[in-house]
C-alpha cells in the first residue's frame, strides 16, 4: 500500500511549551476528510510519537484525537525543565520535527 507523509496531509504541525516538564504537539488539518482517514487508519498512535522521537512510550504522557478542532495532541516529558541547564528551546517551538518522519497509509 501507498503512504503519505503526514507534512502533505496536515495543514499544521507545531510544538509548543505546557509548562516547565513537558512540551506539547500538535498536528492539525484543514481538511475532515483527511482528519478521519488518517484518524481510522491507526497510524498516528502514542506509540508511533514514541518512535520518532526515540523515546519510551511512558514519556508519552498525554496523546488524543481532537475532533472538534480536527487535530492529534501529544505532551512529552521534557529531558530537562524549561529554561534548566542545558535546555535548548524554552518555549518548546522546535521541537516538532521529528514528527514529519510519519508515513500514514494512503490510496487515492
Amino acid at each position: 500500500m501507498k503512504t503519505k507523509n503526514i507534512c502533505d496531509l496536515a495543514r499544521t504541525i507545531r510544538s509548543k511549551n505546557a509548562g516547565s516538564f513537558m512540551i506539547t504537539l500538535e498536528i492539525i488539518f484543514a481538511d475532515r476528510e483527511v482528519y478521519e482517514k488518517v484518524k481510522a487508519s491507526g497510524t498516528i498512535t502514542r506509540k508511533a510519537v514514541a518512535d520518532a522521537y526515540d523515546l519510551p512510550e511512558e514519556k508519552i504522557l498525554d496523546f488524543m484525537f481532537f475532533d472538534a478542532g480536527m487535530g492529534i495532541k501529544a505532551n512529552i516529558q521534557r529531558k530537562s525543565p524549561s529554561g534548566g541547564p542545558g535546555e535548548t528551546d524554552v518555549y518548546g517551538c522546535q521541537q516538532y520535527a521529528p514528527l514529519f518522519s510519519l508515513e500514514v497509509p494512503w490510496e487515492e
